[in-house]
């Protein structure tokens, strides 16, 4: 395997470090996004051991920082934020598909990165996979029962709540240092829950396979796996679309055996839908 650092795009200002196999034995190419503000490498290095594991299978891959994230600059062209991550997208998909020989391709995003990706997925004709990691989800009446129930019947949660409130302590705009449960620490940018599920459809009807994974560390929206069907509807059943649901990890894979545990569903997902011709041979 080769990796090697690239200032690319239409202005050259992106940053971006590719890892190609020898022999290039996928058809495709992987392009992982950033995941907020974090650099290129990624939460606790995730990208780098996600890019470097998919190299020893076989699949040439492209970390790289958009649009004045990490080391890479603006691109000094009037665009709205969409027409920035597409555009982003494609010079990415280009440095890829001149390093590697593919003309097609899999994003791959956690958070706001599983936004962009549901961006790039839904418009660009190359895209034939998509991996979301803790994208979009809404708060269902399931996950409202799941949730609240619990804490209804919580004797000892009561105690304390009457306590707090007793000393003085009970959460309000005076006292923020105890905040209500339904305040999300993580989440991507709202967009209309109808929408997605159209967007969902639409790039199904287009062949694309998509794969969509959520943690335990988003459980404030999301909190079971049973909520990938109250949110998005049949479509998860439809030939193509997977979904996994890792309640044990947290938002940003900090722990090794959880990083593991998304890297080796990610690496099944692919064998599955996007077969090398031979499997690499251990890592470099």
């Amino acid at each position: 395997m080769r990796e090697q650092a690239f200032r690319f795009g239409r202005a050259s200002h992106l940053i971006g470090i590719t890892g190609i196999p020898t022999p290039v034995s996928a058809e495709v190419g992987v392009i992982v996004l950033n995941a907020g503000l974090v650099h290129r490498v990624g939460p606790f290095r995730m990208n780098v051991e996600m890019t470097r594991r998919l190299n020893a299978r076989g699949y040439p891959t492209l970390r790289f920082d958009m649009s004045t994230l990490g080391d890479s600059g603006a691109s000094d062209q009037s665009q709205s934020r969409t027409q920035q991550v597409c555009a982003d997208v494609d010079d990415a998909m280009q440095l890829l598909g001149e390093q590697s020989g593919c003309s097609r391709f899999i994003v791959i995003g956690l958070c706001s990165g599983a936004q962009n990706a549901h961006t790039v997925a839904g418009t660009d004709a190359k895209v034939a996979g998509a991996v979301f990691l803790d994208g979009y989800a809404y708060r269902t009446t399931g996950y409202r029962l799941r949730h609240y129930l619990p804490r209804l019947f919580d004797f000892g949660r009561w105690r304390r709540v009457l306590s707090r409130r007793r000393s003085g302590g009970a959460w309000s705009s005076a006292n923020p240092t105890v905040a209500p449960d339904e305040e999300p620490i993580f989440a991507v940018a709202p967009a209309q829950q109808s929408q997605v599920r159209s967007d969902l459809a639409s790039m199904l009807d287009r062949g694309v396979k998509l794969c969509m994974i959520y943690s335990g560390g988003i459980s404030n929206y999301f909190n079971h796996a049973r909520q990938f069907r109250e949110c998005f509807g049949s479509v998860v059943r439809r030939e193509g679309f997977h979904t996994g649901y890792l309640q044990d990890a947290d938002h940003t894979y900090i722990l090794t055996g959880d990083r593991g545990r998304l890297f080796d569903g990610i690496e099944q997902w692919l064998s599955r839908n996007f077969p090398v011709a031979t499997a690499g041979k251990g890592h470099e």
